[in-house]
This record gives C-alpha cells, sequence and structure tokens, in this order.
C-alpha cells in the first residue's frame, strides 16, 4: 500500500454507531407503528402457535444474515480487479442477485406466518449470525474465503432450520428452505473452484501466503 496515498476519514464509523438514533428516539420523531415487531399475527395457513413461535425467529435471523451476505457480495462485486476480473466481477453479481432473491422469500414466509422481518440493517446486523468482513479492501483470494465461511454458516442454520420446520409439520416452510439451502450449497461450492490449488494464479500475488487456501 502507497503508505503517502490520500485518506479520508469515515466520521460515523469512529463514533460507535451514536450518530444513529436509537428505536426510542426514532419512534418519539415518527411515532409508534401500527404493528409492533413483537406482534404475530394469526396465520392464514393452518398452522399453530407453537409452531410459527419456532420458526418465525429462526427465519429472521437467516433472512438478516443473508442481508449481510449480498452486501459482501456486493463489495467484492464493486472492487474486485486483475485478469479474472470479468469472470468474477459476473459471478459475484450473479451471487448477490440470487441471495437478495432468497432473503426476499424467507421475508415473505415470514409475512405468511404471521411475523414482521427486521427491516433496519443496524438491526439485522444485531440478529444475524454472520458478520461482515471489515472495511477496506483485501485481495480476491481472502475476499473469496470470507464469502465461503460465510455461506457455510447459512447452510448449517438453513439445516437447522429445515429440521424444525419438518418436526413441526410446516412442510410449506421447509420445502422453501430446502431450494434456499441447494443453491447456497451450490455457491459454496463454486466459491471453493476459485480457491482451488490446481491453477497459474499464484505468480500473479505478491505474496505467496495469499494463494494459501
Amino acid at each position: 500500500m502507497d503508505t503517502q496515498a490520500p485518506t479520508y476519514t469515515n466520521t460515523h464509523m469512529n463514533t460507535n454507531g451514536e450518530a444513529i438514533p436509537s428505536e426510542q428516539e426514532r419512534r418519539s420523531e415518527q411515532g409508534e407503528p401500527w404493528r409492533p415487531q413483537s406482534m404475530i399475527e394469526d396465520n392464514p395457513i393452518g398452522l399453530d402457535r407453537d409452531t410459527v413461535e419456532q420458526l418465525i425467529p429462526m427465519l429472521d435471523e437467516l433472512q438478516a444474515s443473508m442481508w449481510i451476505l449480498y452486501h459482501q457480495y456486493h463489495k467484492h462485486h464493486w472492487l474486485v480487479e486483475g485478469p479474472q476480473f470479468r469472470d468474477l466481477h459476473l459471478f459475484l453479481e450473479h451471487n448477490y442477485e440470487e441471495v437478495h432473491a432468497h432473503l426476499d422469500a424467507l421475508a415473505e414466509r415470514m409475512t405468511a406466518l404471521g411475523g414482521i422481518p427486521t427491516s433496519d440493517p443496524v438491526n439485522q446486523a444485531k440478529i444475524a449470525f454472520v458478520t461482515h468482513e471489515p472495511e477496506g479492501t483485501y485481495r480476491i483470494r481472502p475476499s473469496l474465503r470470507h464469502d465461503r465461511a460465510v455461506e457455510r454458516q447459512i447452510a448449517q442454520h438453513l439445516r437447522r432450520a429445515i429440521q424444525t420446520a419438518s418436526e413441526r409439520g410446516d412442510f410449506g416452510t421447509k420445502t422453501l428452505l430446502e431450494g434456499i439451502l441447494f443453491k447456497t450449497e451450490d455457491r459454496a461450492h463454486h466459491l471453493d473452484h476459485f480457491l482451488g490449488e490446481d491453477g497459474l494464479e499464484v505468480g500473479l500475488f505478491h505474496e505467496a501466503a495469499d494463494a494459501e487456501d
């Protein structure tokens, strides 16, 4: 890195979130919501109360975590460079579009069960079981490793949710989650191929360690 390169400071990032108004402050300004997020409405699809109370939080954590992955893929799509730029640029674009479709389906399913998806990005980050990589540009291999790690965690949580949905007899949610799981595993598998050890790219890195998987 050029130590003489110009830099800028994002002042909001240095306030530990203090620049973001609290929920209470925003309600004081904008009023109370019509229905609080904690409220679970009667669902029109005949699922019992215990079932939806178990599944709604799981779906909410999944959709919030997939928002994290969506933003991380988008970041890598913006910043990728080098000889494989076009292939990776398009691959990452396809991934974030697919992830967005999946998180939307999860949120829609929540509403069918009578729940209200967490929508504030700050609150999504709080309930997500994954974290976004730090700001700044990572080399492409570490970036893809970060994406693969998040995909793996999402796949693990999807399997747990599928098991719960199956045990509770919610076969609609089970079917939805199974389709999302297949695509999640497929993205992780393709990331693994990009990170494969058999390639000609090692000589293009500044550091040999950058090529280690």
